[in-house]
């Protein structure tokens, strides 16, 4: 079988059936630096490095090798820029050109060369993609056919050959250990059943598709990085879908285009679309379009470029999920899959080739048009506020400032609708910049749409996400900073000496990543559960409740010097206090002031877990918490000895394996003083097994609010959509006086909703830390039978059990990494679990 796909892979045209020239030797084939073609076996990442720098050394003349990032796993991520002598020759003048055409700014040059981005496997277990990317290479670089030429001639080929390398390899190391001497297309087979959490995710099991906005990781930033620097024409998007379909090309549903985007991005969309059914025609394969996947999530890589003017492919093709596989279709073989996705490279780049002054004008058209919609839109732009924390604000700041937005520091007060948006911690966004199209995705808060069914999330508002105050504007404030807000370096720290302790604010962001520092150097630290004032130098200084004090009196000798080298990593100020007296609240020494102790967290994550949520779990204890946390899979959960951990977290998943003796496991060390944080399904599993007291509505129940009168069977598709939360953001209202709120300034509280979950608010008092709003929906659909039902409903619980602390969570406050905002629940969970005593349990709630 593998030889008879070999023959398949290796006899067809290499573009068309026309293409059937001499190749010159110069430029290596894959199976020279490989070892066996492209299909025999599953590339790992440093191979397909291999051999790009093998061609670019061939074809210096044609080509730019680069390493533009790497991963999280320190694997490079590549780009090669593919092109003609002559264009490559006159690169750098041929971007600038093109960029002042994309802007606006110039008028279209017909003689510019096309700009192409052919980017591959974002999921690294949709790899018929990059090892298509090695033949796609060879035949640009190596054919002598007039019409390969004419390729090279007229368009500047970007080609990022692997954009999830660390999950590629994940994948081609398991699926390679499982050939044998033939290929086995039994799904059943272990080659095809992939080990949790497979090879799609990147290092943090993160799904990088969905970044293309957030950022939130280093293959994304050195994405839009190149991104920006080239806006690109079109942008190629090649993934994998399920082995039983057959190949997907775009245009995908079309009432499910991004309202940001142009509609010429939709009109040549179809255009190209005629030049891969061309390809695939040719050689009779099967394919579709307009159906399945949608446009309208900006954060995705077929759409981030459509609200740019660009043109956005998404490409999928059946997979294999190994070498061959059984389908619907026959046997689907992994040379097959590479086939289709080289066909569609030339076709994509064939297209653009034919339609590039079509693609220039379009673009064009897109920054005039841009610039006369910012000029006319009755919002100026968009205020934001934080004062409490610099750092989650510097870090919406920076994002925006890599999607090429600015923001402009207010020099002076400003008010609207009777809120004063104060000069020193407040910015401007206007509406008149080049990105007006991405700000207005970035800050929408539509909650309903053209079609309210969705592949992806529907909301996404940067500002709810990181929760910062903002509002929109229809004036411009007359003060404003003369250039955009930049990050500022870090500056030497110089503490003051002779403190009797010093203090730090718990309302940074970076305040528990500190913290842990602090902690992991060996120092002393205590907790202040209430509001109090303190002496300086400076005279009386007020202090939230959860301050952390570092007392000089309890710390070893030498600790001067070493806190100094600990301020200078993340330099939040510590303020340096003169006495243990407090003109108001606690003292220093008072028994109310609680130890700080570095929390031991572990993770359950594995097998039966959602491991994007559990990802998202270690990703978020790292950057926000500052702790590593261990992780075991549930399997193992009754081999543990859970007294080494203070905290347990639970993500969603399913939990039907564990039985009692796990519930008893669980008992035991909540009873013994653990604090166990547990989101989504696991709060119906401790519900179910009597560890959580509450109640709760499953998605059953909730779903039969939402009705139809007489649905006809063609209603089925609209009504599931209505059923569901595919990813809206909610209105939370806090408990601000709760432990778990500390470092929280507003009681009003964003947070991400993709789940049908309803817990009741606590009849007992002092047990519900946050509840939905009576204006619950603030981004995004949700059908109006699903908000009233989530009015007044809990969000967060915390309660006793013994002399441990359960949270429970119906949503996930870390989702995708970006929800920083509604990640502080998490991250006081873990530093002040134990600092609440909610008087439900027979524990008395003493250390």
């Amino acid at each position: 079988m593998r030889n008879l796909a070999l023959m398949v892979l290796l006899t067809t045209s290499v573009f068309h059936s026309a293409l059937s020239a001499q190749t010159a030797t110069i430029v290596p084939a894959p199976a020279t630096v490989l070892g066996f073609e492209p299909g025999q076996w599953h590339a790992r990442h440093d191979q397909i490095e291999a051999y790009l720098r093998a061609v670019a050394a061939a074809a210096p003349d044609r080509t730019q090798f680069e390493v533009i990032g790497r991963t999280h796993e320190q694997r490079p991520l590549l780009q090669l820029t593919l092109s003609s002598a002559s264009n490559m020759q006159r690169l750098e003048q041929i971007r600038e050109a093109h960029l002042a055409i994309s802007r606006g700014e110039k008028q279209p040059d017909p003689s510019l060369p096309a700009i192409v981005w052919l980017g591959y496997s974002i999921h690294g277990n949709e790899a018929s993609g990059a090892n298509a990317s090695m033949r796609v290479v060879h035949q640009l670089l190596s054919s002598e056919d007039p019409q390969v030429k004419a390729l090279l001639d007229n368009s500047i080929i970007l080609l990022q050959p692997s954009l999830n390398p660390d999950g590629n390899d994940r994948f081609a190391n398991w699926v390679n250990m499982h050939q044998g001497t033939s290929p086995v297309a039994d799904p059943q087979h272990r080659e095809h059943v992939e080990p949790w959490p497979n090879g799609r995710p990147n290092h943090y099991w993160f799904d990088l598709n969905r970044d293309w906005l957030l950022l939130q990781h280093p293959e994304s930033q050195a994405r839009i990085k190149q991104f920006h620097r080239w806006r690109p024409q079109i942008v190629a998007d090649f993934h994998e879908m399920g082995t039983n379909s057959t190949f997907f090309f775009q245009p995908g549903i079309p009432s499910r285009n991004s309202p940001f985007a142009p509609d010429s991005t939709i009109k040549l969309t179809n255009q190209l679309a005629k030049f891969h059914a061309k390809a695939l025609d040719e050689v009779n394969r099967l394919y579709f379009t307009e159906e399945a996947f949608d446009d309208f999530y900006v954060g995705k890589g077929s759409t981030y470029p459509d609200v740019h003017g660009s043109v956005g492919i998404l490409f999928e093709q059946g997979s294999s999920r190994g070498h061959v596989q059984e389908s619907l279709q026959g046997d689907l073989s992994f040379p097959f899959a590479i086939d289709n996705q080289y066909r569609t490279s030339f076709s994509t780049l064939t297209g653009a080739v034919a339609h590039k002054k079509d693609l220039q004008q379009a673009q064009y058209q897109f920054a005039q048009n841009s610039k006369e919609q910012a000029r006319l839109d009755v919002v100026r732009g968009y205020l934001l506020h934080e004062s409490a924390d610099k750092s989650r604000l510097q870090a919406l700041l920076t994002l925006l400032q890599q999607h090429q937005i600015q923001a402009y520091a207010l020099a002076e007060d400003f008010q609207i609708n009777g809120k004063t948006f104060a000069a020193g911690s407040s910015y401007f966004v206007p509406v008149e910049q080049n990105q007006y199209n991405l700000i207005k995705a970035a800050f929408n808060t539509d909650t309903n749409f053209r079609d309210n069914t969705f592949y992806d999330v529907s909301a996404w508002t940067l500002p709810y996400a990181y929760n910062i105050d903002f509002a929109a504007s229809r004036k411009v404030p007359a003060a404003l900073s003369e250039q955009p807000w930049t990050a500022s370096a870090n500056q030497p720290v110089t503490l003051p000496e002779n403190a009797y302790a010093y203090a730090l604010h718990w309302a940074d962001q970076q305040a528990p990543v500190q913290t842990a520092r602090l902690l992991q150097a060996g120092f002393q630290l205590r907790v202040a559960p209430k509001a109090f004032s303190a002496l300086t130098a400076a005279g009386p200084v007020e202090f939230a409740a959860g301050t952390v004090l570092l007392p000089a009196g309890l710390q070893q000798d030498g600790w001067q010097q070493k806190l100094a080298g600990v301020q200078q990593q993340l330099q939040l100020p510590l303020v340096a206090l003169t006495s243990g007296l407090t003109p108001k609240g606690q003292d220093l020494g008072s028994n109310q002031v609680k130890p700080l102790t570095l929390p031991q967290v572990l993770l359950i994550a594995g097998p039966g877990m959602n491991s994007t949520e559990a990802g998202e779990l270690w990703f978020a204890t790292e950057r926000l918490a500052g702790i590593s946390p261990s992780m075991a899979e549930p399997a193992r959960l009754k081999k543990l000895d859970l007294s080494r951990y203070t905290h347990l977290l639970m993500p969603d998943g399913n939990y039907s394996s564990w039985g009692e003796a796990e519930v008893a496991q669980l008992k035991t060390w909540l009873e013994q003083g653990g604090v166990l944080w547990a989101q989504k399904a696991a709060v119906s599993w401790l519900v179910e097994k009597n560890l959580l007291q509450a109640k709760v509505k499953k998605a059953s129940e909730l779903k039969a609010l939402v009705t139809m009168d007489s649905p006809a069977y063609g209603d089925k598709e609209q009504l599931a959509g209505r059923q569901r939360i595919a990813g809206a953001i909610f209105q939370t209202e806090l408990d601000l006086s709760h432990p778990l709120s500390f470092g929280i300034a507003r009681q009003q509280l964003p947070v991400f909703k993709n789940d049908l979950l309803l817990m009741e608010p606590s009849v007992q008092p002092f047990v519900t830390v946050a509840r939905y709003s009576d204006q619950a929906q603030l981004a995004g659909y949700a059908d109006p039978a699903l908000v009233s039902a989530f009015r007044n409903s809990a969000t967060v619980l915390a309660q006793n059990v013994g002399d441990g602390r359960i949270v429970a969570m119906t949503d996930n406050p870390v989702f995708r990494g970006y929800f920083v905002g509604s990640g502080r629940l998490l991250v006081n969970s873990l530093y002040f679990g134990k600092l609440f005593d909610s008087g439900d349990d027979s524990g008395d709630g003493e250390e």
